[in-house]
């Protein structure tokens, strides 16, 4: 478990109080932050630039739309176990955040949360960057990593229109279904891991996907197969019923259409998200399928943009947190010789003897 971290401080779009030397009045009557590099996107890949540029020297401030650090792993799946972080066998999606937070707090980043991007002016010795609350951030360079825009849960077919109560598209808090009998809906690794997180808690759990094939890594499914969870495969979730909450599901085979009737109380529809890039597309970044296009220094087609994570596209790309902490500090490093012309592009090893 990691250490607990102080709270994370919050620029308000009103004049501060105590003197801050990087926090300027802004003539539209907000506030201006003046730094290094600004970094747009809290998740996993903006912690870790956070912490990575200060460490190179620079002024870093972060801006989130969320109210947290964390991104989607805090907003979505805090108790999940996360696999694919170098040096952990497995570690909750809170508790790396919490890290991740404690890491970059030794380098006094400064946090926007609660602050959307809307507009981008890219200049030729900084950037500007406003928020939909009036807070003007000017940056030598900007990296790009979330935070930017929405996402929206893939509905349930069979739930039309309002919301049921029982059903939900994430679980932040695992204790919440304890004693229940559970229905996840999917087949990618958020609906395999829900189901495995839940066994020992749950009165019971059911996967149902509508393909004999899932998506999720073979070495979760193999998991699966060992498991106590009843897997309907191929199968699809056709109605729901109860007053007020879920009571009952039915499930049809997609081949021959047999019906099955399922006693629940809590239905975690586990298929996937549609990502809005917001204000982003306006930006004058160049985008390829909702994602941001970059060289291999990790640079957009802006001399001062960058971006790493899940948010980027190249040749060869594979969406892991741990690809995305390496994606960072490429652009961390070479965004250092944007800032600092001149400065060199690799630090040398942080363990090298001095």
């Amino acid at each position: 478990m990691s250490p607990p971290v102080e709270p994370v401080p919050v620029v308000e779009p009103v004049p501060v109080v105590e003197p801050d030397p990087v926090v300027e009045p802004d003539p539209s009557g907000g506030q201006q932050v003046v730094t290094d590099l600004l970094v747009v996107g809290a998740g996993p890949a903006g912690l870790y630039a956070a912490y990575y540029a200060g460490f190179r020297g620079m002024s870093v401030t972060v801006l989130d739309s969320l109210p947290e650090p964390g991104g989607q792993v805090t907003a979505l799946y805090p108790e999940k176990l996360i696999y694919d972080v170098a040096g952990f066998p497995s570690i909750k999606g809170q508790d790396l955040v919490d890290a991740l937070v404690a890491q970059a707090s030794a380098y006094q980043p400064r946090y926007l949360l609660g602050h959307r991007a809307e507009q981008l002016v890219d200049g030729e010795q900084e950037v500007e960057v406003r928020t939909h609350r009036g807070v003007v951030v000017r940056a030598k360079a900007v990296l790009v990593t979330g935070g930017i825009g929405t996402f929206t849960p893939r509905p349930l077919p069979a739930v039309a229109g309002s919301p049921v109560p029982g059903v939900v598209y994430f679980v932040p808090h695992l204790q919440e279904m304890a004693g229940l009998d559970v229905l996840v809906v999917g087949g990618g690794d958020s609906a395999v891991d829900w189901a495995l997180s839940l066994e020992s808690l749950a009165a019971s759990v059911t996967l149902v996907h509508r393909r004999a094939q899932f998506r999720a890594h073979e070495a979760s499914v193999a998991k699966l197969g060992e498991s106590s969870v009843r897997v309907l495969v191929p199968y699809e979730v056709v109605g729901l019923t109860g007053d007020p909450r879920v009571e009952q599901v039915e499930v049809a085979h997609a081949a021959t259409g047999d019906r099955q009737r399922l006693p629940v109380q809590a239905v975690v529809a586990a298929l996937g998200f549609t990502a809005d890039l917001g204000a982003v597309a306006g930006w004058g970044i160049e985008l390829r399928q909702r994602h941001v296009v970059v060289d291999p220094t990790m640079r957009t087609n802006l001399a001062r943009v960058f971006a790493a994570g899940d948010i980027v596209e190249y040749p060869g790309k594979v969406r892991l947190i741990s690809v995305g902490f390496g994606e960072a500090a490429t652009a961390v490093n070479n965004a250092v010789g944007v800032v600092r012309p001149g400065a060199k592009i690799f630090p040398g090893h942080s363990s090298d003897p001095r």
